[in-house]
């Protein structure tokens, strides 16, 4: 393509990025439904899963997909499914039409997440693919950071929530059509991996062991966010609302994260990375444990969110590294991975259940983290 028609069609898709973080306003939203339907934790724990679980079901039969309508195509299919998710609670907001919502939030974003970037291979490749790609990722992080922003501002002017849904509906609408009518370079359409073959990579030792890190990480993201109002309102007495701009501190300090971590990743060794920052991660939590001050919690929270903020990238780059002959297969494995995010968060407030306190939650993650320090020393490729 052209310069000038490569940025034309870069900005929709650009723009798609953000809709793909949409997905982290469930962090937040678990709170709110928790609170409107006199939830328990442990019941409020599986809210998350509704959107995570589809990672691990749909994620390679969506790249299957895309191979047979093509990627804008599949990018497009995501938006119509966001866009169907988020109205339904608007006009019937109970409790089955927010598990309703999450889902096929969930199953939208599973097919964007697996599409979007293999889009921006139509237009781009070599570093400036990898700038792209990087670039989208801070996109999305920044709307991650603006979610619970919108929700408390709706809150604020008026009085509900929910009425991020409609928001979330009408950029995800301008998001589709913009792209709708974008011309874009169509790929080749041809034969991809089975389900079989993806899962059969999964023989080789340090690919499994990656695999659960990245369902681990996913978890931690998930995990942290969830987990960063729930500490305000249990050790300071705030409100949901009080405590709805902690995910944004964890998100800014994540953006962060990633800026300079994709700075470091260019001159230290990716191992050497994934090494330090988890190490640092797991200090950075032990005074969450007892800590009693906002601003403290805060600070501890967002610390921690910048020490993991480019782990996802690493270990799937690990991932690539081992076995580039697997490319394909490795790739929606590692999309799968993200079920994670449907895993930790009941995990945390069953033990927060069990234990009458959110540091059941924060052992979860804990251990997590450990499993981190390990596959960090355990896994090994050559620099280059």
């Amino acid at each position: 393509m052209k310069k000038q028609n490569v940025i034309v069609a870069l900005l929709p898709v650009f723009f798609a990025f953000f809709v793909m973080g949409f997905v982290d306003v469930v962090g937040i939203a678990t709170s709110y439904v928790k609170d409107d339907f006199q939830l328990s934790e442990t019941m409020s724990g599986f809210l998350p899963s509704m959107v995570f679980l589809w990672f691990f079901i749909l994620a390679i039969p969506s790249a299957l997909l895309m191979n047979k309508i093509g990627r804008k195509r599949t990018v497009l299919l995501s938006m119509l499914v966001t866009i169907i998710g988020m109205c339904i609670p608007y006009f019937a907001y109970n409790l089955v039409t927010c598990c309703i919502a999450f889902a096929l939030l969930g199953i939208g974003n599973t097919i964007l997440q697996v599409s979007l970037n293999p889009l921006v291979s139509n237009m781009l490749s070599g570093k400036s693919l990898t700038s792209a790609m990087t670039g989208g990722q801070v996109i999305k992080a920044l709307s991650s950071f603006c979610g619970p922003l919108i929700a408390a501002f709706l809150v604020a002017q008026f009085g509900s929530w929910h009425h991020i849904f409609p928001v979330f509906a009408a950029i995800t609408l301008i998001s589709g059509l913009w792209l709708l009518f974008t011309p874009v370079e169509k790929e080749e359409l041809g034969d991809t991996s089975s389900l079989r073959a993806s899962f059969s990579v999964l023989k080789d030792g340090n690919i499994l062991l990656l695999f659960l890190g990245i369902v681990a990480v996913v978890g931690i993201d998930v995990g942290i966010n969830m987990e960063s109002s729930k500490l305000l309102i249990e050790r300071l007495g705030f409100t949901t609302d009080q405590a709805g701009f902690a995910p944004s501190v964890y998100f800014f300090c994540r953006t962060i994260g990633a800026f300079v971590g994709t700075a470091l990743l260019a001159k230290v060794s990716t191992t050497k990375y994934f090494k330090i920052n988890m190490l640092a991660a797991l200090v950075l939590m032990i005074p969450l444990f007892f800590l009693q001050s906002e601003y403290a919690i805060l600070t501890f929270i967002g610390m921690v969110g910048f020490a993991c903020a480019s782990i996802f990238s690493v270990i799937f780059s690990l991932a690539m590294r081992l076995r580039p002959d697997k490319t394909n297969e490795i790739s929606g494995l590692m999309v799968t991975g993200i079920v994670g995010g449907a895993i930790l968060p009941p995990l945390m407030t069953t033990l927060s259940d069990k234990m009458n306190t959110q540091n059941g939650a924060l052992i979860v993650l804990c251990c997590a983290m450990v499993y981190l320090i390990f596959l960090s020393f355990k896994v090994k490729v050559e620099e280059k």
